[in-house]
C-alpha cells in the first residue's frame, strides 16, 4: 500500500437490542455516518428501528454523539405516516438538512444530508436501501463527506494517471495547492461549525470555476489541491489569482457572523524529475508556504 492509500473501514450494523421488534415504518431504512470528528463512527450506519430515534450528546439517546456542539438531548428522527422527519428539540447550534438550518422539522427524502455537531448524516430510504448502503461506502473512499468533493486519496490516484497522460502526449500538466489563512483562528473565534460552513462554502465557490476535466479534492484539514490537465504555468497563475479574487470578494456568512476569508496559493507544473505525485505535490506545496511566508492572500510558482 503506498503512503496516499487509505484504508477502507469495515462497519456494521447497528441493530436493535434484543427484544425490540423491527417496526413496520420503512424496514430498513437507515442512516450513515458520511463525515465525523469522531474515527469510530465513519461509515457507520443506524437503522431507523426505533420511534422516535434520538441523537445527542446524553447518554440515553439511541445516537450518542460527542462535541461540545452537540446538545444533551440535540434532535430526534419521528416517523409519521409514512415518512421520516428529522426534528430540532431546541438545541444550542442547531440542525441542518443539506446546509440549511432547520426551524423546527423538516420531512426527509432518500438521500438527504442531516448535520447534527459535527457529524452528517446521510438518509437512505427505498426497496434498495442495501444497494444504497454499500454504494455510500464506496463513495466514501473518493469523496469528502463534508465539502462534496474529492478526498486525497481519489487525488492521487488521479494525479498519477494524469502524469501518465501527460508524458505520453507531451502535454502540459499544472497543480494548484492552496488552504485557507488563519483557518485556526476562525475555529478559535467564530467556533468549528462556523470553519465546517467555510470549507463547504469555500468548496462551493472554487467549484464554480473548474472545468469537467479538471480535478479538485480536498487535501486535509482546510488545505485543497486542484488538478490542471493540459495547463501552463502562466494558465495555472491565471487562475490562482481568479480563484483568490473570488475568495476575497465572497461573502462567508454563518449565523449572522460576518467571516473574512482569503486564501494562499502555490502553483507548479510537471517536470522531468518528477517521477511520483509526491514530487509534484511538494513542489506547488512549498510554493504555498513560502506565499504563507511572504504575507499570505497571493500566488507563488
Amino acid at each position: 500500500m503506498s503512503d496516499f492509500d487509505e484504508k477502507t473501514r469495515v462497519t456494521q450494523v447497528v441493530q436493535a437490542p434484543p427484544g425490540l421488534s423491527s417496526m413496520s415504518t420503512g424496514g430498513t431504512d437507515c442512516l450513515v455516518v458520511i463525515y465525523t470528528k469522531e474515527p469510530t463512527l465513519l461509515g457507520k450506519r443506524f437503522v431507523l428501528d426505533r420511534n422516535p430515534t434520538r441523537v445527542g450528546r446524553g447518554v440515553d439517546n439511541e445516537i450518542v454523539l460527542d462535541g461540545d456542539s452537540v446538545s444533551r438531548r440535540h434532535a430526534h428522527f419521528e416517523h409519521r405516516s409514512t415518512q421520516w422527519l428529522i426534528v430540532d428539540d431546541g438545541s444550542t447550534n442547531g440542525t441542518y438538512c443539506n446546509d440549511e438550518q432547520i426551524v423546527r422539522e423538516i420531512p426527509l427524502k432518500n438521500g438527504d444530508r442531516v448535520k447534527i455537531g459535527p457529524t452528517i448524516f446521510k438518509f437512505l430510504s427505498g426497496a434498495d436501501v442495501e444497494a444504497q448502503y454499500h454504494e455510500e461506502i464506496y463513495r466514501m473512499t473518493i469523496i469528502d463527506g463534508l465539502t462534496q468533493i474529492h478526498n486525497k486519496r481519489y487525488l492521487y490516484e488521479a494525479l498519477e494517471r494524469e502524469m501518465i497522460r501527460g508524458r505520453r502526449h507531451d502535454r502540459n500538466l499544472a497543480i494548484l495547492m492552496f488552504d485557507i489563512d488563519h483557518f485556526k483562528r476562525i475555529n478559535d473565534v467564530h467556533g468549528h461549525l462556523a470553519g465546517d460552513f467555510v470549507l463547504k462554502e469555500l468548496a462551493r465557490v472554487v467549484q464554480s470555476r473548474i472545468r469537467r476535466d479538471e480535478v479538485f479534492a480536498r487535501y486535509g484539514g482546510e488545505e485543497f489541491c486542484i488538478i490542471l490537465p493540459e495547463t501552463s504555468i502562466d494558465g495555472a497563475l491565471s487562475l490562482a489569482e481568479t480563484l483568490r479574487q473570488k475568495v476575497q470578494e465572497n461573502q462567508f456568512v454563518f449565523q449572522a457572523d460576518r467571516i473574512k476569508v482569503t486564501i494562499s496559493v502555490g502553483a507548479a507544473v510537471l517536470s522531468d524529475n518528477d517521477r511520483t505525485a509526491n514530487e509534484l505535490i511538494k513542489r506547488a506545496d512549498e510554493r504555498l508556504y513560502q506565499a504563507k511566508n511572504s504575507g499570505r492572500n497571493r500566488v507563488c510558482s
